[in-house]
């Protein structure tokens, strides 16, 4: 049986043996940021996605100089290594991930499981809020080789690229604009880009929301005709739940050529003069 390609996964008992090291800065980023407040483990950092993560202005994430200022600011140098986790099967803390090595930081993981496995296993939460030292985080790159823009997209259409649509199977056909739930959040058409392949994100992990072994994953996106030598460019509706099958693709199965489109289909779905499919 292979393993995964890097070190990148953590186990939570690893996570709890190293709730004292000062050589890690703990992370959760969910979802539904006021599950933060409600209990967490020791010493983790809170990141709010949409206020601590976003640009408040337009729909993209932070400059170099903000994303560092962020850092530093909690306590978090070049020198930590940053261990992410979230709720929703870490959505968010493989999106913070993927965001992170944009911007050059190599020194990361991510918890195999998320906050609820943490939770089930009855290890230890806290809710008060770590205050650590100011500490100096350089932002560097960015890696554009793991980002996707939505002109590059628009030129993939024409050429080998294998488009992964990580959506359910509703939002691929267009008969849902936005996943139940999100009604207010969606484009003005559903549907998915011409080509694309689905492979629901879900499908990468098991029902605790730990990964499937490398070699299950190996199969999965052998069966569905992306691991066939192409550049690979994922994508959702606004970009976490691609950043996760980014990390599977990128980081557990070591696929070189992967980069997420995070302006997703919250951007494609709303723009003038661009080609979509649908399946109802």
């Amino acid at each position: 049986m292979a393993g995964y390609a890097k070190d990148v996964l953590v186990e939570t008992d690893w996570v709890e043996d190293h709730l004292d090291d000062d050589s890690i800065r703990i992370v959760e980023v969910d979802e539904n940021p006021a599950l933060y407040a409600e209990g967490h483990i020791p010493g983790a950092i809170g990141f709010d996605w949409q206020k601590d993560l976003q640009d408040q202005v337009k729909r993209d994430f932070l400059g170099p100089k903000e994303f560092g200022d962020l850092l530093g600011g909690r306590g978090i140098s070049n020198e930590h290594t940053i261990v992410l986790y979230g709720d929703r099967n870490n959505w968010f803390a493989a999106y913070t991930y993927w965001y992170l090595r944009y911007y050059g930081h190599d020194k990361v993981k991510l918890m195999n499981g998320p906050r609820e496995k943490w939770m089930e296993e009855g290890r230890a939460t806290t809710t008060d809020q770590p205050s650590f030292s100011a500490e100096k985080f350089e932002a560097k790159g960015p890696d554009d080789d793991i980002r996707a823009m939505r002109d590059e997209v628009l030129a993939a259409l024409d050429k080998g690229t294998r488009l992964v649509d990580v959506r359910s199977p509703q939002e691929y056909s267009g008969e849902l604009i936005a996943m139940a739930g999100y009604e207010q959040e969606g484009a003005q058409r559903g549907g998915h880009i011409p080509g694309a392949i689905s492979v629901p994100w879900a499908q990468a992990v098991q029902e605790n929301g730990t990964f499937k072994s490398a070699d299950d994953l190996r199969e999965l996106y052998k069966s569905k005709g992306v691991l066939d030598g192409n550049p690979i460019i994922a994508y959702c509706r606004i970009g976490e739940r691609s950043a996760h099958t980014w990390f599977v693709l990128h980081e557990l199965l070591g696929q070189d050529d992967v980069e997420n489109y995070d302006g997703s289909w919250t951007e494609w779905g709303n723009m003038v003069n661009v080609p979509i499919e649908k399946d109802v």
